[in-house]
């Protein structure tokens, strides 16, 4: 495994991050296709010994079961200066608004949840999940910064959000004293390249970490043309974000599958030595051992400036998918 520092901060990250949306109690969350307590520890051990100390979560993932399921895990396998931890919080809920729980509020509220799902007293990395709409952005970035001075969380990312909303958001902390976001966990990956517009370039710019969600399109680009899974037919959100582009995409995927028959190396290792050349540290989720051999193995893959030419040259603009087109319309919408 090899190791970067996250943008300006502290923190030595792996080049690959576990996405842990795929663990917890799939009966109290929103996908059918997650993986128990017992499969958790199984690949969150595999991660560790792999050397993998970057791990991604969230309170909404199965209702709170995948911070509980991966801070057990990491509580019991490894020493906290050894893994880095992040999580994540959504907008304000209506009942919230209506009760008038400010932005500073509802983030105490929440991140407070958060550890005690944990276990733990603080986190490294907190992740405002997305654009909050309804709620003024004075208030989120008084909140994460009360966060980070009372040591509840070391650092604040940001997730699905427009490149004018990071700079906004990172211009006021700084000209106010505040804490600025170090990281921005985006759609990006080989079939969805819209965040090389702006937030690419803006973010190397002022060394802003990119931590990309989606890194392997929900599998599409690490799967062979015709075959199938169970998150493919049940994830109706993955359909939602790809479905549309399918046949675009369809031609770049069979790049990927015959460069890797090429290289003899699996799609997944392809795709993500990619998006490897792109970013700091993209995250890859994991239900199953083999995918994290397949991630790991990516890291050392070194791909020529031929075959990145080779992978980039059919991309066409897409329009924007899942959350970043709801945010687009200033809407709340399902999380990723």
């Amino acid at each position: 495994m090899k190791y970067t520092k996250l943008g300006r901060s502290e923190l030595n990250v792996s080049r690959i991050c576990m996405g842990c949306m795929g663990f917890g109690n799939a009966s109290t969350g929103q996908h059918s296709w997650t993986v128990d307590e017992e499969s958790t520890r199984k690949i969150i051990k595999h991660g560790l010994d792999m050397g993998i100390n970057f791990y991604d979560t969230a309170i909404v993932y199965q209702n709170g079961t995948s911070e509980q399921y991966v801070g057990r895990a990491l509580r019991d396998m490894a020493r906290r200066e050894d893994y880095v931890i992040a999580t994540k919080f959504t907008p304000r809920t209506q009942d919230e608004i209506d009760n008038n729980i400010s932005g500073q509020q509802h983030i105490e509220n929440y991140l407070d949840q958060s550890l005690k799902n944990l276990g733990m007293d603080h986190v490294d990395l907190y992740i405002y999940h997305m654009w909050d709409y309804h709620t003024p952005m004075e208030e989120i970035m008084d909140g994460l910064h009360k966060a980070v001075k009372s040591g509840k969380t070391r650092y604040i990312g940001i997730s699905n959000c427009f490149a004018w909303q990071l700079a906004k958001a990172n211009f006021y902390a700084r000209e106010n004293g505040l804490t600025e976001f170090i990281s921005i966990q985006g759609h990006y990956n080989l079939i969805a390249r819209e965040e090389e517009r702006e937030m690419v370039p803006f973010c190397r710019d002022q060394n802003i970490a990119l931590t990309p969600y989606s890194a392997l399109a929900s599998g599409r680009l690490s799967r062979h043309t015709g075959e199938s899974t169970k998150r493919f037919e049940e994830d109706s959100y993955a359909r939602f974000k790809y479905d549309k582009t399918a046949e675009a995409d369809g031609k770049i995927i069979k790049r990927v599958e015959e460069l890797a028959e090429k290289r003899n190396v699996s799609m997944t290792e392809i795709s993500l030595a990619w998006l490897l050349t792109k970013v700091d540290s993209p995250v890859v989720g994991a239900t199953k051992l083999s995918h994290i051999d397949g991630a790991v193995k990516a890291v050392d893959l070194e791909l020529t400036e031929e075959e990145i030419n080779y992978l980039e040259e059919l991309y066409v603009p897409h329009a924007l998918a899942g959350v970043m087109a709801q945010n687009g319309k200033q809407k709340a919408g399902n999380v990723v």
